[in-house]
């Protein structure tokens, strides 16, 4: 298996699922983490298990995310790999749904992303080297009823890492989207016993993160999707 070619990755929008199994297998490969969530002492234990620094950030605020890479450089040196993992959602009808609640969905899944996209590309491209990842879903491909704000935020989402990859990408930062199309295990979301790997394993999940920062710049992913294997299309 070909090494990483990055020393230090920045985890923003840190949760038991994905992004911890990510945080995992980025320390198990030697590489430097610093987790990043709105309450910080729920990663107490899965820091202590990845040497990871913890910080604490509301990702929906322009100064707090330029201090969150400030303390970052300082604390572990200047992240190479940056993933966005946070979202939010609020279901409803649309002529029921409460405005603040939306635009919140937005700021969350969207706007924080592209602070957390500036961030990464300032330190970045002088060096030409980085790898920016950001945690779609299905809904940015196609809405569902009664989900259109978090739809409106993924779609959003795909707009800007197709953006930043044709315009990042040749200077030598890889970005790349990530479909995540189904449910993610976890303690409370166990698979059906009739229906086994019918979620997605976060461990297989990341493992996929991984391999795409293993990738040769000859041939990078910009885009992948990862679906259990008896989903139907």
């Amino acid at each position: 298996m070909s090494l990483i070619p990055y020393q230090r990755a920045l985890i923003i929008g840190v949760g038991p699922g994905i992004s911890a199994s990510v945080a995992r297998q980025l320390s198990a490969a030697g590489v430097a983490v610093a987790l990043a969530a709105r309450n910080i002492e729920k990663l107490s234990g899965l820091a202590a298990e990845t040497r990871a620094k913890t910080f604490a950030v509301d990702a929906t605020d322009p100064a707090a995310v330029a201090g969150l890479f400030t303390e970052v450089d300082a604390a572990i040196g200047v992240p190479d790999v940056v993933i966005y993992n946070a979202s939010a959602r609020v279901r409803g009808p649309l002529a029921e749904l409460d405005p603040a609640a939306v635009q919140q969905v937005l700021q969350v899944s969207t706007f924080g992303a592209f602070l957390a996209v500036q961030q990464a590309a300032r330190r970045m491209v002088p060096a030409k080297h980085g790898a920016i990842l950001l945690t779609g879903a299905s809904a940015g491909l196609k809405g569902f009823p009664l989900s259109a704000p978090f739809a409106m935020g993924k779609f959003a989402l795909r707009g800007l890492a197709q953006s930043a990859a044709r315009e990042l990408g040749p200077q030598g930062i890889h970005v790349a989207h990530f479909n995540i199309d189904g449910g993610v295990r976890s303690a409370t979301r166990p698979d059906p016993a009739d229906r086994p790997d019918s979620t997605l394993d976060p461990d297989a999940v990341a493992q996929t993160y991984l391999d795409i920062l293993r990738q040769p710049r000859s041939a990078w992913s910009l885009e992948v999707e990862l679906r259990p294997w008896v989903e139907t299309f």
